[in-house]
């Protein structure tokens, strides 16, 4: 190892990973400003200097008839990320969420005497437990963002530590409804109802129809209510437009390019895909409804192998139904308006006060300790 300059090897699949690891980044470059970083990152860790070997979006597919249809490229990809970092050898290999993919590579280059982290543990509580076993032959850490994950890790004797969620440092405990309204020029005074059906584009088809028809019907009731939808970039923005004229053209939505943030909290309520987007919206402290559809294949094999009661973070988090979460065939327009209406026309401070619980625990100033940690691999 090369004290003065390390070289780190990153691997994330999607936005959310690349949010965790421009932040690593960042910490790193304080102990290490002359570091490599390269691997497979997005457009926040490209910023920071990253060179990235493949685009991220190519490892972004979710779901087990998904996954097959890449599955060639899928590993193509892997099998050349292996081959280049036992050519070009890093001191530490950070796989960042996307397990299925990087336990396989970090499992790999471990044998060969590299030191491996998992950052962001799989949900191996929640389904195939017995990954317990591969995660361990695969990792010298595991950097979990919750805290019930290191319990569980700590029941099996593996090695982790929390470090908190870097989007609790991130988000202030106060997130101002009025400015973030004067930022996106809307009202101040009108109700906003947030549709915000994902940032796949596999998201996009299945969920916005359904989206679309219950803010329709809440419309029925309150012609007032204004719309308003966060995208992540022109492509999600063009598709949202195209199943929006399909679906409901007479809609007036406006649409918020790469602000989701903003978005979320010049709203009264969210109607959200599930994920991470769900803990976003309990740290600026917004009522929603979570719905989530897979493939029916998909589904069928997950309600077989899933063995938890919540699918939402923040119901997860607070170990009780905080927030209504709709799956599958549950997923209906009148459904949804039902959870909506309510959320946006009765008082939600008791809910408030649960999500500031939430905000408490996973303010850890988790880049900072996430980058202690893998130093202290490097040690």
């Amino acid at each position: 190892m090369n004290k003065q300059a390390p070289t780190f090897a990153i691997i994330v699949g999607e936005h959310s990973g690349d949010t965790l690891g421009a932040g690593l980044i960042s910490e790193l470059k304080k102990h290490y400003p002359n570091a490599k970083f390269v691997g497979i990152g997005g457009p926040k860790m490209l910023k920071q200097g990253f060179d990235s070997l493949f685009a991220m979006e190519e490892l972004a597919v979710m779901g087990i008839v998904e996954v097959l249809g890449r599955l060639r490229r899928l590993l193509h990809i892997r099998k050349s990320i292996v081959n280049y970092f036992s050519e070009h050898k890093p001191d530490v290999f950070i796989g960042i969420d996307a397990p299925d993919f990087n336990l396989t590579v970090e499992q790999r280059l471990k044998t060969q005497g590299i030191k491996t982290v998992h950052y962001v543990s799989p949900s191996v509580w929640a389904w195939r437990e017995k990954r317990i076993f591969k995660i361990d032959k695969a990792t010298d850490m595991v950097l979990s963002l919750l805290p019930f994950e290191k319990e569980f890790y700590d029941r099996h004797n593996v090695a982790c530590t929390f470090v908190g969620h870097p989007l609790a440092d991130d988000i202030p405990m106060h997130s101002d409804k009025l400015a973030a309204r004067e930022k996106l020029g809307l009202a101040n005074d009108a109700k906003y109802l947030a549709i915000m059906p994902g940032s796949r584009g596999s998201e996009l088809s299945i969920l916005l129809p359904d989206f679309l028809a219950t803010a329709k019907i809440i419309k029925r009731q309150h012609a007032d209510l204004q719309l308003i939808a966060p995208v992540i970039n022109d492509i999600r923005e063009q598709q949202f437009k195209q199943i929006q004229q399909e679906h409901a053209p007479e809609l007036d939505i406006k649409i918020i390019t790469n602000d989701t943030q903003t978005v979320m909290a010049s709203a009264d309520c969210l109607l959200t895909a599930s994920g991470t987007v769900t803990l976003e919206a309990a740290l600026v402290k917004r009522p929603m409804v979570v719905a989530y559809k897979f493939n029916w294949l998909t589904a069928i094999i997950g309600r077989i192998m899933v063995k938890i009661k919540w699918f939402s973070l923040p119901n997860l988090l607070a170990n009780k139904t905080l927030i209504p979460e709709l799956l599958q065939e549950q997923v209906t327009p009148e459904n949804l308006a039902n959870h909506v209406e309510p959320l946006l026309y009765q008082d939600q401070s008791q809910l408030h006060d649960e999500f500031v619980a939430i905000h408490n625990v996973l303010k850890q100033n988790a880049s900072e300790k996430a980058a202690s940690a893998v130093m202290q691999l490097l040690k």
